[in-house]
């Protein structure tokens, strides 16, 4: 399968838009599992960004940081990425946190001002931020998750990504965006 077709069949699996709440975003839908109702979906929205994001070197595995208490992040262990890559999922102290180390980094439950220190720190680095706890994307993140009952949805901060270091498929922009 072409990189062409493994895209348009990741984000087919994003763009789940229910008939009633917000359309302007990417949503997976809920399914029953142990555990967060929504571990299932954001182990598959971080997959598919991370598919989708290029970094200035090619990592492998992919590390991704899990810093603060996390809600939903039970389905981030054991994901690969299609061309075979790992992510391999680490929990870092928010003081420990360091972006050489960290490919990827996963921010949970902390104080607006804790995370934007963490995001400040991958600034520029070549670190994607994806905040699990902050729906209005305050912490500057790259990418941030908002929950409904319904499904597991991401918005995205355009200025944090332009800062990052890194690339990201127009086309994963243009779906957490409702498509348009």
């Amino acid at each position: 399968m072409n990189v062409a077709n493994r895209l348009r069949a990741a984000l087919l699996a994003l763009a789940v838009v229910p008939l009633t709440g917000a359309t302007d975003l990417a949503l997976v839908p809920v399914a029953s599992s142990p555990g967060s109702v929504f571990a299932g979906p954001v182990g598959r929205i971080v997959q598919s960004i991370t598919e989708y994001t290029t970094w200035p070197r090619r990592e492998n595995p992919v590390t991704l940081c899990v810093v603060g208490p996390v809600s939903h992040a039970d389905g981030l262990d054991g994901l690969r990425l299609a061309d075979g890559r790992l992510i391999d999922r680490q929990t870092v102290a928010a003081t420990a946190f360091t972006p050489g180390v960290c490919d990827s980094l996963y921010i949970g439950r902390m104080s607006l001002p804790e995370m934007r220190a963490l995001t400040a720190q991958a600034r520029g680095r070549g670190v994607l931020t994806i905040a699990e706890a902050d729906p209005d994307c305050r912490s500057q993140a790259m990418f941030c998750l908002l929950f409904t009952p319904q499904a597991a949805t991401f918005r995205m901060n355009i200025d944090a990504i332009a800062r990052s270091g890194l690339k990201v498929d127009p086309r994963v922009l243009r779906i957490s965006q409702g498509g348009r």
